[in-house]
């Protein structure tokens, strides 16, 4: 079974996985510059496993992305 958040992987079949290799939706996520409230809000549902115990985490990450997306227009 997958583990929760964005750990899978699309390995092809008969290639093995780096092991320390970075995460490709974290190396996207750090390019927009919002990866500290990204890694908050993972560690608030790794600990509370309920995304409405993370409500503040949650909305810090979405206004960094809308932030994000102003500078971007």
């Amino acid at each position: 079974m997958a583990k929760p958040g964005h750990s899978w992987s699309r390995v092809p079949a008969g290639k093995e996985e780096e092991e320390e290799g970075e995460d490709p939706l974290d190396a996207r996520i750090a390019r927009t510059g919002c990866l500290e409230q990204h890694r908050e809000l993972q560690e608030c549902m790794e600990e509370h496993r309920d995304w409405r115990h993370c409500q503040a985490q949650l909305r810090a990450f979405g206004a960094c992305m809308a932030r994000r997306e102003q500078r971007e227009r």
